[in-house]
């Protein structure tokens, strides 16, 4: 546990946005994509045709569109970066640890405040080549600019430099997408904002998820008991799991984004497969909690602007859907806090802003940044690039299987 902080830790998969379409999987069975954040609004597309237009209303309805933090980033138009590839887009994943409402406030008292405990930055290539998702650590320090406070009573906060989690905090999603934007350089095209409730039950609703523990897990904090091997997690038992971190590995941020990234991939992979996609009974209560879950931004907040989204993403090999966190590092001033690995970090991010190659590799050390290499192959964001190599960063793709 980090010094200051009374929550168990992220909501690592809060995000919750899962799998691909079934009448794709079925025919490009050996073709499957898995764009972890994505992959469930892709489903929710697919799925939507045969449900009927009573239930399309009703699921099209659910989705809540941020009007706020639209509103908010039209006022800071002209600071904004500037999209340098048409066809690319990038996606924030923010999962929200808010304690509101009967479900969420079993995790903790509603205090008034609501942090993002995950955050996910997913680049989707130009031409679809390849999803890229970056996982941010909430404890990183950055600079966080002034932003309309979540009081509601048209004051606006102190630009500070703080935690990274302070941006949604006290400014919301688009103080979170503003932070990002200056840290990175690189343009937001479209949020989602989901919390603890709607990541439980979307896991409950595919039935639970396949993992596999390296040993027994035991942590009162986290509500989670579990024993080694594999196992399948109910929605409760998941969000224990991604949220977990005195038990499990050395207790850092950077273990449990990882084990997130895994849990997500499997997540996916149980939601794209027929047993789902091919059952109405199971297919719309996850329609359903997919939906309902999500907070977007007004042009994601329907069906078919998912669909606009997750269209072009079918063909992606699960090789190049990859995983990984920004390079990262102890702050100097405060070992329980983070800061950025320079310049790999930055190595990174023009990668993203320009739609370059990515390659991760999972050799790489805990905490490493990016090396110039091109042995693991060229293809990376942009698809197929002969020089100068990729830089290569510590992470993972969907092809990896976790209990391998």
């Amino acid at each position: 546990m980090r010094e200051g902080e009374t929550d168990v830790g992220d909501v690592g998969g809060s995000s919750g946005v899962g799998a691909s379409a079934g009448g794709w999987g079925l025919r490009r069975r050996r073709r499957r994509w898995v764009a972890y954040g994505v992959g469930t609004l892709a489903v929710l597309v697919v799925a939507s045709g045969g449900v009927g237009w009573v239930l399309y209303t009703q699921l099209d309805g659910n989705i809540t569109p941020d009007e706020a933090a639209a509103a908010e980033l039209a006022r800071y138009a002209k600071e904004r970066p500037t999209a340098l590839v048409k066809d690319a887009q990038n996606v924030l994943l923010i999962g929200s640890d808010s304690r509101a409402g009967e479900d969420n406030g079993r995790y903790g008292t509603d205090s008034g405040t609501e942090r993002s405990d995950t955050t996910i930055l997913l680049h989707l290539s130009g031409g679809r080549h390849s999803a890229t998702a970056v996982s941010l650590p909430r404890d990183l320090m950055v600079d966080v600019p002034s932003c309309r406070s979540r009081k509601g009573d048209g004051s606006r906060t102190e630009p500070m430099f703080a935690m990274f989690n302070h941006a949604f905090e006290t400014g919301g999603s688009a103080c979170t997408i503003r932070t990002v934007e200056k840290l990175t350089g690189v343009r937001i095209d479209h949020h989602v904002v989901v919390d603890f409730s709607g990541f439980k039950d979307m896991v409950d609703a595919v039935d639970g998820v396949r993992v596999c523990v390296g040993e027994p897990i035991v942590d009162e904090a986290a509500k989670l008991r579990l024993p080694a091997g594999e196992v399948t997690l109910d929605g409760e038992q998941a969000l224990g799991y991604v949220r977990a971190r005195k038990s499990l590995g050395d207790g850092s941020d950077t273990e449990r984004m990882e084990r997130q990234q895994r849990f997500l991939a499997a997540l996916v992979n149980k939601v794209r497969s027929n047993d789902v996609l091919l059952n109405p009974v199971k297919l719309y209560p996850l329609l359903d909690a997919a939906t309902s879950a999500l907070t977007t931004d007004p042009d994601l907040a329907s069906l078919r602007g998912l669909y606009e989204l997750v269209r072009g993403l079918r063909d992606i090999p699960t090789e190049r859907v990859q995983f990984l966190t920004v390079p990262r590092e102890s702050y100097v001033y405060n070992s329980n806090r983070d800061q950025l690995v320079e310049p790999e970090a930055e190595k990174l991010f023009e990668q993203l802003r320009t739609d370059g190659p990515v390659v991760v590799s999972h050799e790489l050390p805990m905490n490493s940044g990016g090396v110039e290499s091109g042995e693991h192959g060229p293809y990376g964001s942009g698809g197929p690039s002969p020089s100068p190599p990729a830089p290569t960063f510590r992470g993972s793709t969907a092809a990896e299987d976790g209990c391998g």
